[in-house]
């Protein structure tokens, strides 16, 4: 069985972002950058089921500037066989992304495409329900449990309500939520082994495909400061501020 993983280069979960000063943009000038968390979830699951003796290879991919080679290194040392980077000047959308992803998975065939259910940059929650629909396969989101039976896949999904346990049929797509697993460090020998692996560029201008932007972003900006709380002695105290000046009671 086959595994593709697709993931994703981020600014790294602790730093603070901050926009450019014409606000144009994410200031990604001296920022470290990381692999999505999602992305990770995905990733150490896919390995867990092939150490597991249910998967015999692991292709991780991304799409993106030549940077995110990095990101796709510290895929392989995490566990990955290979690696395909799909190149791109422009950062893709969504539903572009969907397409290039739909393109490789029809070269290389996955059982199962495991991602990420979002990404913390943009945080769409878009890209995995959309290439399910161009390729017409099965899908499950926000998995927090997977369970491989043959060709069914057991998956429990959170939902508003709790939980919900659905069961699917490969191929098909996944999208990891926070409580799947816990992802694992890479190893200074698995990091230099990494090294060594087959990593493919691809530029995105010979897929074929239509990547044409559809969202113009017009300002980003950081959001308004907050004004400091205030202490209360009493409920009484309380309930007079909730009235008189917040005025949400009456």
């Amino acid at each position: 069985m086959k595994i593709l993983v697709p993931i994703k280069r981020v600014v790294d979960y602790n730093v603070k972002v901050r926009p450019l000063s014409d606000n144009t943009d994410v200031d990604l000038n001296n920022v470290k950058m990381a692999v999505n968390p999602f992305c990770e979830i995905a990733l150490e699951e896919a390995v867990r089921i092939k150490e597991a003796g249910n998967a015999d290879e692991i292709i991780a991919i991304t799409v993106g500037k030549n940077e995110s080679q990095e990101q796709l290194r510290t895929a392989l040392a995490l566990g990955a066989d290979r690696a395909i980077l799909v190149e791109s000047d422009e950062l893709l959308e969504p539903l572009a992304i969907a397409k290039v992803l739909a393109k490789i998975s029809t070269e290389e065939s996955p059982d199962i495409i495991l991602m990420g259910k979002q990404a913390i940059d943009g945080d769409n929650n878009q890209t995995g329900q959309m290439l399910a629909e161009l390729l017409g396969v099965s899908q499950a989101t926000n998995a927090s449990e997977v369970t491989i039976e043959g060709d069914v896949l057991k998956v429990t999904r959170e939902i508003d309500g709790g939980l919900q346990t659905i069961q699917i049929t490969k191929p098909a797509i996944i999208t990891t939520d926070l409580r799947l697993n816990e992802p694992r460090y890479a190893s200074l020998p698995n990091i230099m082994k990494a090294k060594k692996k087959e990593l493919t560029v691809k530029p995105v201008t010979d897929l074929g495909i239509d990547v044409t932007k559809r969202v113009d972003v017009l300002s980003v900006e950081l959001p308004p400061s907050r004004e400091a709380g205030v202490m209360v002695e009493t409920v009484d105290d309380l309930l007079e501020k909730l009235k008189n000046e917040a005025k949400v009671i009456s």
